[in-house]
Parts: C-alpha cells; sequence; structure tokens
C-alpha cells in the first residue's frame, strides 16, 4: 500500500498564485490565525480629484473590480470556505473592510459558520478628506474577528492588551493613524506600491491579542506583507498568498530587510488565571521551607511560624499565607505570595520565588 504524502506548512513564504486554490492545497486545521485584507470592491463611479482639481490616487485596480455584488460574494463565500479548512479548531479570522464589502463578507462569514467574537472599528487619526463634499469623510474601517466555531478556544491574550494601553481593559474602537511617511513603501517609480497599505501599528495590536509566539499566520491577501512582516518581528510564523508579482517582490524585499524581536522582548503579561496553582502547602511537603521556620513580612514589620499543615501562627492569628497576612495588616484581603519572605544566609527571599520554582517544573 501506498502512502500519501503529508503536506507540509510553507512557513515564512510568499506563494504565487490564487488564494483559494492555494488554501485549498494546504494541509487541513493547520494554521492559528487568518489576517483577510480582501478586496473592497470600491463603487467608484469615475476618477476622484482634490479641490485644486489634482486627481486622487485612488483604488482602481483590476483586482478590487467585480462585475456585481453576486460575483463578489460567491468570491468571499469561496475563500472563507477555504480559510475555514485550514484553520484550527481553536483558530480565528479577522477579516477587515469598509462600507462598500464589510457587511456582505460579514453574512458570508456567520453563513460559513464562524462565530464572531467582537467588531472593532479602526478610526483612522489622520484620514483623507472627502473632497466632493457631499458625504461624511470616511475616516474608519471595520474589523470583524471571529472564532472558527462557537466551541473555539481562541487566543486572547487580554492582559497583554490591556498593558498596552496602560492599564486599562482595550476597548474595540482603536485609533491609529494610516500608513504614509516612511512607512508608506513606494516602487521604482516613487509611487506607492500598494494603495491599500495597512499600518504595521494595527497588525501589532491584532497578533499581540490573538496568536502566541510561534503560532501561524496566513494572510491571503498579502499585499506589500504588512502581516508577515510584524509576524517576523513578533516571532510568529506566516504564510502569504499574493498573486501580483510586484507585490511580492516589493513584500520580500521588505521582510528581508525585518529582524525579529529578541526573546525576552516577545514575552507578554499573562493572566495569573492562566498560571497553575500552587498551594502553600506544596511548599512544606517538598522541603522548600520546613515546619517551625519564620516567615517574614517584606515591609518588616511582621513575622509568623510555618506549621506542618501549610498554615501560618503569630501571637495574635492562624490561618493561611493570605489570611494571616490580612489580620496583621488590619486590611480586607491580602496576597500572601508577595507579603511574605523567608532567609536564607540572612537574605530575605520573597515566598513566590518558590511557587515560580514549581510553576516551572510543571511547564516543563
Amino acid at each position: 500500500m501506498t502512502k500519501t504524502k503529508e503536506k507540509t506548512l510553507p512557513l515564512n513564504t510568499i506563494i504565487d498564485g490564487d488564494c483559494i486554490e492555494v488554501m485549498n492545497n494546504l494541509p487541513a486545521n493547520s494554521v492559528d490565525l487568518v489576517f483577510a485584507d480582501p478586496p473592497y470592491n470600491l463603487q467608484l463611479r469615475g476618477d476622484l480629484h482634490r479641490p485644486d482639481n489634482s486627481k486622487v490616487d485612488a483604488v482602481d485596480n483590476d483586482w478590487d473590480q467585480f462585475s456585481s455584488f453576486a460575483v463578489y460574494d460567491r468570491f468571499s463565500r469561496a475563500w472563507l470556505k477555504a480559510a475555514r479548512r485550514v484553520l484550527k479548531p481553536d483558530g480565528a479570522i479577522w477579516v477587515i473592510g469598509s462600507y462598500h464589502n464589510i457587511f456582505r463578507v460579514g453574512v458570508a462569514l456567520q453563513d460559513a459558520g464562524f462565530w464572531i467574537l467582537n467588531d472593532v472599528i479602526w478610526r483612522k487619526s489622520n484620514p483623507m478628506p472627502n473632497f466632493r463634499g457631499k458625504r461624511f469623510t470616511n475616516a474608519h474601517e471595520t474589523m470583524i474577528w471571529a472564532g472558527k466555531s462557537d466551541a473555539s478556544k481562541y487566543t486572547f491574550n487580554y492582559e497583554a492588551l490591556k498593558e498596552l494601553n496602560e492599564g486599562i481593559q482595550m476597548r474595540s474602537d482603536w485609533v491609529l493613524p494610516i500608513c504614509n511617511g516612511g512607512e508608506r513603501l513606494k516602487n521604482e517609480k516613487g509611487e506607492k506600491a500598494h494603495p491599500t497599505q495597512k499600518p504595521e501599528a494595527l497588525l501589532h495590536r491584532v497578533l499581540l491579542a490573538s496568536t502566541n509566539t510561534g503560532d501561524v499566520v496566513l494572510d491571503p491577501f498579502f499585499g506589500t506583507g504588512t502581516t508577515g512582516a510584524v509576524a517576523k518581528k513578533l516571532g510568529r510564523n506566516f504564510i502569504g498568498i499574493e498573486r501580483e508579482e510586484a507585490y511580492r517582490k516589493v513584500a520580500q524585499q521588505r521582510i528581508d530587510n525585518t529582524r525579529k524581536y529578541d526573546t525576552d522582548s516577545l514575552r507578554v503579561t499573562r493572566a495569573k488565571r492562566a498560571e497553575p496553582r500552587v498551594p502553600f502547602g506544596n511548599l512544606i511537603e517538598r522541603g522548600m521551607l520546613n515546619p517551625g521556620e519564620n516567615l517574614y513580612s517584606l515591609n518588616g514589620r511582621h513575622r509568623a511560624k510555618v506549621r506542618a499543615d501549610g498554615t501560618l501562627i503569630t501571637g495574635e492569628s492562624r490561618g493561611s499565607i493570605h489570611q494571616v497576612g490580612a489580620a496583621l495588616e488590619g486590611a480586607p484581603s491580602c496576597n500572601g505570595w508577595t507579603y511574605w519572605s523567608y532567609k536564607r544566609d540572612g537574605k530575605k527571599i520573597p515566598i513566590d520565588t518558590l511557587r515560580q520554582q514549581i510553576r516551572a517544573e510543571m511547564k516543563a
């Protein structure tokens, strides 16, 4: 019996081809995240001009042209089906779009079986003005974040996003500038390399929020490679699909010139509940601390004796490391792990170092 050769993921490469065909040839259930910036199907009526009559360099490329909504809908359903197939069971997808297409894509997304988690508004701090003066300035784009299914245990680095936002819970409206200045890539003629190049700040937030180091991120509409460049910096793997040779050339050069951040810099804040629980009594059982040994408050005001059952006792109170610490400080609560220390060679060492030692062994 002939063995079928298993498909391998072409990690950190840009693939030339139609995104639907390429995704259908990738292994099923193999990528952690899809970030998709599909054609917006802009319904432009002629050229756009500024007040001085100069022409606006808008999106008028063939890849953004569809003959009807029905044709666009068929395209959306086909690529979403292919993307869902390659996602791992706990994978997720981000799709970005404008008012021209995002509502149609959203319907297709739900019909394909994805489970919408959030819609995120990217509010542009420096949007292009509305030159005709007949509508509101288009100052935002919408991103849909969805799990592969309603049962997906998707990645969400809540604490990291909170730290990114100076300790405040990250909201679903993100104020970030559009890609401009030195970040805007140019071709040999000095023109925009791509009309809708996304800013790296946007992808930084997306990938930090919904992937971990080493994860695989697939971008089926790779363009000039913003997803790949940010993925490389953050220690993620990427797969890019792009059929336009000019874009692939710019993207490859960009990624070749991108450097990964060092390992220590890539560590992100995790929720405390995500760490394995270590009872204080484990330290006694393992001989890291001994019954009768004294613990000292890090503020130097109190001490307590360790008992064989993992409780502490002082002249005034007895109980867990948390209860005794709270009683001594007259506080409603106390984190005993950060309150108590033990002595070795005359030096005070936080007991939390022993807990972290056990946690490291549990992860090994």
